[in-house]
């Protein structure tokens, strides 16, 4: 790290803890029982600004580890409960400060609400010493960050893992190939698998690409009003032949009076992801059905399939990146395990949503909501399109 940077930053935590001590060796004995009393803080203006303009929640700490000051963050990340430090790990920090008078810094993880990782506050500490009595806490929810991370490190393995597979395969097929040279039966049959890896490689590559700019698309700044009617319509053009190779009959019901808002090569994505993954995983000689309605300024757009359906258990988890419910089968049938988290992320930038409605043996209905546009907005629209 830059020196300069360190330097500047060891003066500011040395001017908030001058500041602290001065106001700790300044109170009386009377004005210290009052430190307890957290509705009333009596924090002095000046520490008290310079500690908020720090952005970190406090707690400070006496002799015998009762809590005389804590900000409201501090109570709100689980820190503190009343007067008393509640987490372990933040004890024995304050002990090994208190012995050895240095400053500590650590990261705690917190739990909140259930054992699961999705309630855990990851907390970046800083205690120091404040005069010959007290302890400074200043804390640090890093947990948004954290979990940023995650995701992005998880996505990088996912993404190192399913590309493995044909890649491999790829490879595989180009040796057999090669050495069936004067085979033909054998070149046919490898060349076949050899193509439908190179597909299915291709179509996992283009989701990434199309995920990737989701996530840095501007919707706002492209949108435009939309008809949802001519987006169903263009969706399930575009898998016609998919449907037809499997004799499976795609029927069309309802429409929208009403347009969406939005990026409309977007939303034609979502619509035709979720038609591709009905026909996907629907047996021959079946139907998918795609209904199109709008009430109560609320646009729908649904998508049932007459598939195996998906478990309970299985359904929350259905959305995420590269998650299938039957890994061996997807690939059989060219699924990249990224469609579905597609559409949700099409829809959380349209301030909309997707749900599920399966039950094994019965298929699954996926229907995407999202806000209608009034006459009055559409107008507005238009006449700013004119401009």
């Amino acid at each position: 790290m830059n020196p300069t940077f360190l330097a500047v930053i060891s003066g500011f935590i040395g001017l908030v803890l001058g500041f602290v001590s001065l106001w700790a060796v300044r109170l009386s004995d009377r004005e210290r029982a009052g430190w307890a009393d957290v509705e009333e803080p009596t924090l002095s203006d000046g520490a008290a600004e310079v500690l908020a303009v720090i952005g970190r929640a406090y707690v400070v700490v006496d002799a015998v580890d009762g809590v005389v000051q804590a900000s409201p963050g501090a109570y709100a990340m689980g820190l503190v409960r009343g007067h008393t430090l509640i987490s372990d790990d933040l004890l024995k920090m304050v002990h090994k400060v208190r012995a050895k008078g240095i400053i500590q810094e650590r990261e705690i993880h917190l739990m909140r609400g259930g054992p699961s990782k999705r309630n855990q506050l990851v907390i970046d500490l800083r205690v120091a010493p404040v005069g010959d009595e007290y302890i400074l806490v200043l804390a640090d929810d890093r947990t948004e960050i954290a979990r940023a991370q995650a995701v992005r490190s998880d996505f990088v393995a996912n993404v190192s893992h399913e590309l493995k597979t044909p890649v491999g395969a790829i490879s595989l097929m180009g040796e057999a190939i090669e050495s069936s040279a004067d085979d033909p039966e054998a070149v046919a049959h490898f060349t076949q698998k050899l193509l439908k890896e190179s597909k299915r490689l291709s179509a996992m590559v283009q989701d990434i690409i199309e995920l990737s700019r989701l996530q840095s698309t501007d919707v706002v700044s492209q949108s435009q009003l939309v008809d949802m009617n001519t987006i169903v319509a263009e969706a399930v053009d575009r898998n016609k032949l998919t449907a037809e190779d499997k004799n499976i009959q795609l029927q069309v019901g309802g429409s929208t009076e009403r347009p969406a808002y939005g990026d409309r090569e977007l939303l034609g994505t979502a619509v035709r992801n979720l038609i591709e993954n009905a026909i996907r995983y629907s047996p021959e000689n079946t139907k998918v059905g795609i209904g199109v309605s709008c009430r109560d300024s609320v646009i729908k757009v649904s998508v049932k399939d007459q598939g195996q359906g998906i478990p309970e258990d299985e359904q929350d988890r259905i959305f995420e990146r590269f998650y299938r419910v039957d890994p061996a089968r997807s690939r059989q049938t060219g699924g990249t395990g990224l469609g579905l988290s597609i559409v949700k992320h099409v829809m959380a930038q349209h301030s909309g949503d997707i749900s599920l409605w399966s039950v094994p043996g019965q298929g699954s209905t996926f229907t995407l909501t999202l806000p209608a546009v009034d006459e009055q907005t559409e107008q507005e629209l238009l006449e700013q399109a004119t401009l």
